[in-house]
């Protein structure tokens, strides 16, 4: 039988008016040129544009919408130059991760042939607990878990709870399961013994439900130092909210690019496309900003989609858009930010021209 698959597009700001419909573009030719299940896209307000009409970056008929949703695609945001009080309240990721309890943040680092990798054949995946630890905009269920006792003190809590390390382990693990059977736990457990040494202790013991897993652990300084050297050694990597979002942006640059650096936020029920870089307000609306990160979180979505429901038609639609971005590289077809000379428009053209190609 058919299903429509109903996913929402949220553009966002600066740069993801061009980047978000690239994604919907790339992710429907797929679609068709795989025979998968047509895709019902419910674009939805967010960001600047949101402000204006509706006084808020993320109104609730946003959030309502995305409940019924299989999914969607959030663009980058610009918080920071929205009006206050906006620009001090929590953003619209953070608020959309928290409202739907978005607990895994799902980070690959892969570098393309014809992309400028700092480590050549790095192919890993940050798997971020995206809930507690020291991000203190998501670690309470309200208010927030940094706060000023007097003018000149400022104090912030990390919270590591034993669930939430046993399943973002979890999907750590089921992930190497699917890859190359190596998990490594990042931590500073020699610093912070009962925080981050609860996450390591938690992580190996999950550890011994997957045998066929080979497990290490590093503190996260040292880990930094490992990725430059030999990233193309790790597989998959599961650490805490703030460890993971700093890890996952030091693996895009010695992937190649942040434009190259895709990600999905999920739960047992929700998934959402986000690419890991910024709005880049310095690039919009140039026609120069690499789509391919938001190309490639919209084919990890598919693939999450096909895991949900058991379609395996959306995964062989989110691999033929992974050999097409990289057939595109290859080809030589890239933006600046990889050397190139491509504009947006054109290097999604190319990716379209691949996966048709491949057909």
């Amino acid at each position: 039988m058919r299903h429509t698959y109903h996913l929402g597009v949220l553009a966002g700001d600066g740069i993801g008016p061009e980047i978000v419909p690239a994604a919907v573009e790339v992710a429907d030719a797929a679609i068709v040129a795989t025979g998968a299940d047509p895709i019902d896209w419910v674009p939805l307000p967010l960001g600047r544009l949101a402000i204006d009409e509706f006084g808020t970056p993320l109104p609730d008929v946003t959030l309502k919408t995305l409940a019924g949703l299989d999914g969607w695609l959030l663009g980058p945001h610009d918080s920071a130059t929205y009006p206050e009080p906006h620009r001090s309240q929590l953003n619209p990721s953070g608020t959309i991760r928290k409202h739907f309890d978005l607990f895994a943040n799902i980070r690959p680092a892969k570098a393309f042939p014809g992309a400028p990798a700092i480590v050549e054949h790095t192919d890993l995946v940050i798997v971020r607990e995206n809930t507690q630890g020291f991000y203190a905009d998501r670690n309470t269920y309200t208010g927030s878990g940094e706060f000023m006792p007097t003018p000149d003190v400022a104090i912030a809590h990390a919270i590591i709870t034993r669930p939430a390390v046993e399943r973002i382990a979890h999907a750590a693990f089921q992930l190497a399961t699917r890859r190359r059977n190596k998990v490594t736990i990042v931590h500073k457990a020699n610093v912070l013994r009962l925080t981050t040494g609860l996450f390591r202790d938690v992580c190996h013991e999950i550890a011994g439900q997957y045998h066929q897993v080979a497990v290490d652990d590093y503190h996260i300084d040292a880990m930094t130092v490992h990725l430059l050297r030999r990233a193309h050694e790790f597989d998959v990597i599961v650490t805490e909210n703030m460890f993971g979002d700093i890890l996952s942006d030091l693996t895009a640059g010695i992937a190649g690019s942040p434009g190259i650096a895709p990600a999905i936020n999920t739960s047992a029920d929700h998934g959402m496309a986000q690419a890991v870089h910024g709005s880049a307000p310095d690039i919009a609306g140039q026609d120069i900003a690499n789509p391919a990160a938001m190309i490639l979180s919209a084919a990890m979505l598919l693939d999450w989609l096909a895991a949900r429901r058991g379609d395996p038609r959306p995964r062989r639609a989110a691999e033929l858009v992974e050999t097409a971005v990289a057939d595109t590289i290859r080809a030589g077809t890239t933006t600046p930010d990889l050397g190139g000379t491509a504009g947006t428009r054109a290097f999604t053209g190319a990716v379209i021209q691949a996966i048709r190609a491949r057909c």
